[in-house]
C-alpha cells in the first residue's frame, strides 16, 4: 500500500464575514442534498441563489434557466451524468456564460481499484464500473465545454439527515463483511467550506478531491455509531450473501483511500470533521439536542 502523505496546514472555516458575496447571482444545477446545504450559506453572504430542481420550478433546458446561465457569476452543478450522458451539457447546448466560477461536484468513483491504496488526482482515472466511466466522461467534457469549471471529487456525503442513526433506528443497517475494504467520506459542512474557499480563489481546470483522509472500514462506522446512540448494532451478513445486490456487490469491488492534499495545498483547507467519529459526535449531540 501506498505510504500516506499528509499536509500539516492551519485549518480555516467559512465565515460570511470574511467572504462577501454581495452581488454575486448563483445558479446551483441539481438542488439536491449538498446544494440545498450550501444555500443558507450564500443567502447570508448576500447572493442572490436560483436553482433547478425536481419540482419543476426551473428545469434544464427551459428559458429562463439559459437566461439564468447567460447571467451568473457561479455556477453549480450536482446533476450526476446518466448514460446518455451529461444532462446538463446536453440541455446547455453550448449556450454562453459569464460565470467566473463553475464547479462540477463529481465522485471519487473515478478512480476505480487501488486494493486500498492512496489515489491522487494527478493520476488517470480507472474506473472500473460504469457508473465511475461516465464520471470520468462527463469531467472532461465539462471542462472541454467551460474551461473555467472546477472539479471537485467527492467521497461518500453525509451529515445532519443523512447518516447512520436511522437506518439504526428502522432496522436496515447491516455490515456486510468485506475483508480489507474501506471508504472515504466527508461531512457535508466540509463541502461547503471547501467550496467557499474556491469561490474566494477559484482554479479554473483543477481537479480537487475532498475527503475527511481518513478512511475506514464501513463496518467500523456502523459499530461506531450504535455504540455512541446506545441503538441496537446492525447485523452482519456475508459479502456472497444473496441478499447483497449487485450495485452493492459493485461497491465492495473496489477500495481506496482518498489523498485530499491538493485541496489542502490548493484552498487552504482542511476538514472539521477529520475523521467519522468527529463528525457522527457531532450529528448524534445535535439530533439529541433537538
Amino acid at each position: 500500500m501506498r505510504p500516506r502523505v499528509t499536509l500539516q496546514l492551519p485549518r480555516r472555516s467559512f465565515t460570511t464575514a470574511n467572504a462577501s458575496l454581495n452581488g454575486a447571482r448563483f445558479l446551483l444545477i441539481g438542488e439536491g442534498y449538498t446544494a440545498r446545504a450550501l444555500r443558507p450559506s450564500l443567502d447570508a453572504a448576500g447572493a442572490t441563489v436560483l436553482a433547478t430542481s425536481r419540482d419543476g420550478k426551473m428545469a434544464l433546458g427551459e428559458p429562463a434557466m439559459r437566461h439564468a446561465l447567460e447571467q451568473a457569476t457561479h455556477i453549480l452543478v450536482s446533476i450526476p451524468p446518466s448514460k446518455a450522458g451529461d444532462p446538463t451539457l446536453a440541455a446547455l447546448d453550448g449556450t454562453p456564460t459569464q460565470a467566473k466560477w463553475i464547479g462540477y461536484l463529481s465522485a471519487t468513483s473515478v478512480y476505480g481499484d487501488r486494493q486500498g491504496g492512496w489515489a491522487f488526482e494527478g493520476e488517470a482515472p480507472t474506473p472500473g464500473i460504469a457508473r465511475g466511466q461516465r464520471r470520468a466522461d462527463a469531467e472532461l467534457a465539462w471542462i472541454e465545454a467551460y474551461p473555467q469549471t472546477q472539479i471537485f471529487r467527492l467521497a461518500g456525503i453525509y451529515g445532519p439527515g443523512r447518516s447512520p442513526f436511522a437506518r439504526l433506528r428502522n432496522g436496515t443497517a447491516r455490515i456486510v463483511e468485506a475483508p480489507d475494504h474501506v471508504v472515504n467520506r466527508i461531512h457535508v459542512d466540509d463541502i461547503i467550506s471547501a467550496l467557499h474557499l474556491s469561490f474566494v480563489a477559484p482554479c479554473a481546470g483543477e481537479i480537487l478531491n475532498l475527503a475527511d483522509g481518513h478512511p475506514a472500514a464501513p463496518g467500523d462506522v456502523l459499530d461506531y455509531a450504535a455504540e455512541i446512540s446506545g441503538l441496537p448494532p446492525a447485523p452482519r451478513v456475508a459479502l456472497n450473501d444473496p441478499s447483497v445486490s449487485d450495485m452493492a456487490q459493485s461497491f465492495y469491488a473496489e477500495s481506496k483511500s482518498v489523498a485530499i492534499n491538493r485541496a489542502q495545498t490548493r484552498l487552504g483547507w482542511s476538514p472539521k470533521y477529520s475523521d467519522y467519529r468527529a463528525g457522527l459526535d457531532a450529528i448524534w449531540a445535535a439530533e439529541r439536542g433537538s
